[in-house]
């Protein structure tokens, strides 16, 4: 039957005189059009002999960029160590401990103080679990094509997250020393690890979608519930280690001296230790231009838990993101930051510059979307979280370059990178910043009712 229908097709597109490209398809004619566009002239056999031997950016790397790679900043708010986040979509929760650690080594004059990734990461992963149950029992009586429902089993889980889930996690469980939860193969590399979970809470996903339509008690949805992440508590257990209720540490002063030994809960600790309020004291920023600034908006299931807060920002330009970016590091005080990191890095050199590479002569096209046109598009989006820790201003006290704190262990500059100005215009997406840094004109935002967006839109984007 199928080849009668192809067969009819043929004959109908030759009974109308129309050609295969008439009808989208690419007919010889137009290929040997195709074929044209490669002369094999010189030109062409010598960049397609170089590029067959040598990657696209390094042929492409742009001799005429301007100098960047200086870690020479106006303002610049001292590294207390570079992490490492190795095979792993943790950044976001790298970033927002490093700052954390930060605050509370210079808060207590501590000696050398890391936070344990592992211990939050634990934590983070059985909440999503539980998110993902939740958000099946509450779509049940949707039919599985739905966007939403479609949605949920493409994503059931990932170790990609953003700031206010790891803001709802601290508040919730606290944080601990590193050495008491200390990282093992499956937090750092958790490739492994993320998929079989995933592939476990599609198949309780089913099941619970399969109780309800059958009728199953609430009671009874809610016990299953439990027993599904009881499962999955024992599966991060088995590869993560299990996270302490309590643990003895030891504290030193700056100078290495001991003050003190005490038992602490996790959350005791982050109480004594810390103490800031991660919710309510930082403002989320977003640069989106495909949508009106000076407004709220609301992303759906974008958060960690259940009970969590979904990811809320201020969306403004970039000008004003400086700004407030500026006076933060005036005084000293690091952020997070995320940004779309794997475009124009020169990973060499860890340097972000719009100017790294000129791909439209070696290619002899042009690659002219704006921000606005790449977000749409799905061409760029939020993709790595990181601590913005210093800025360089020219006399005018515009900013030049920044600098940036990465989580990729020991590397160029440092381990840091160095970001244009130009590129964080262009790149840059996501900034949390203290509220005492924050004009009240746009405080004020945040009392308005923010527009929701679904969770599939190009905003939802786990930094990894």
């Amino acid at each position: 039957m199928k080849r009668i229908v192809t067969f009819f097709a043929a004959a109908m597109t030759v009974a109308l005189g129309l050609s295969a490209a008439d009808n989208g398809g690419i007919s010889p004619q137009m290929m040997e059009r195709l074929r044209a566009n490669y002369t094999n002239a010189p030109a062409d056999r010598a960049l397609r002999n170089a590029l067959n031997a040598t990657s696209i950016d390094k042929l492409a790397a742009n001799a005429e960029a301007r100098p960047a790679n200086t870690d020479h900043m106006t303002y610049r708010v001292k590294s207390r160590g570079i992490t490492d986040q190795k095979s792993s979509g943790r950044c976001w929760l790298f970033t927002g401990l490093n700052v954390l650690r930060s605050q509370m080594m210079a808060k207590n004059n501590l000696g050398e103080l890391k936070l344990s990734q592992n211990y939050n990461f634990f934590y983070d992963q059985l909440e999503k679990a539980n998110l993902f149950l939740q958000a099946i029992i509450e779509t049940a009586k949707e039919p599985m094509d739905s966007r939403r429902v479609e949605w949920l089993f493409k994503n059931p889980l990932s170790d990609g997250g953003q700031y206010t889930g790891l803001s709802d996690n601290i508040t919730k469980y606290g944080v601990v020393p590193a050495e008491i939860m200390p990282e093992t193969f499956s937090s750092n590399s958790t490739s492994r690890l993320s998929n079989l979970v995933s592939l476990k809470l599609r198949e309780d996903g089913l099941k619970l979608r399969s109780m309800i339509a059958s009728g199953a008690k609430a009671k009874q949805i809610d016990e299953t519930r439990e027993k599904m992440l009881g499962e999955i508590y024992r599966m991060l257990a088995l590869t993560l280690g299990v996270p302490p209720t309590q643990f003895t540490w030891t504290r030193r002063d700056a100078k290495g001296n001991t003050v003190d030994t005490r038992t602490y809960t996790p959350q005791e600790f982050y109480r004594e230790y810390a103490g800031n309020n991660l919710k309510d004291d930082y403002v989320m920023l977003m640069n989106d231009p495909t949508r009106p600034y000076h407004a709220l908006y609301e992303i759906d299931l974008d958060r960690h838990a259940y009970d969590g807060q979904n990811w809320t920002y201020i969306n403004l330009p970039m000008e004003e993101i400086k700004e407030m970016a500026i006076a933060s590091l005036k005084d000293s005080t690091m952020m997070y930051f995320s940004c779309d990191v794997g475009k124009f890095f020169d990973r060499e050199k860890g340097v972000l510059d719009v100017d790294n590479f000129d791909y439209e002569s070696l290619f002899g096209t042009t690659f002219g979307m704006n921000k606005a046109d790449r977000i749409r598009t799905g061409a760029s989006a939020s993709s790595h979280a990181m601590t913005l820790v210093g800025v360089d201003l020219d006399k005018a006290g515009k900013p030049q370059r920044w600098l940036i704190e990465n989580s990729w262990g020991p590397g160029a500059n440092g381990g840091h990178l160095i970001m244009t100005d130009p590129w964080m215009d262009e790149y840059m997406f996501r900034l949390v910043v203290n509220r005492k840094y924050v004009p009240a004109k746009i405080l004020d935002i945040l009392k308005q009712k923010p527009t929701v967006l679904p969770a599939w839109d190009p905003m939802f984007a786990p930094e990894h």
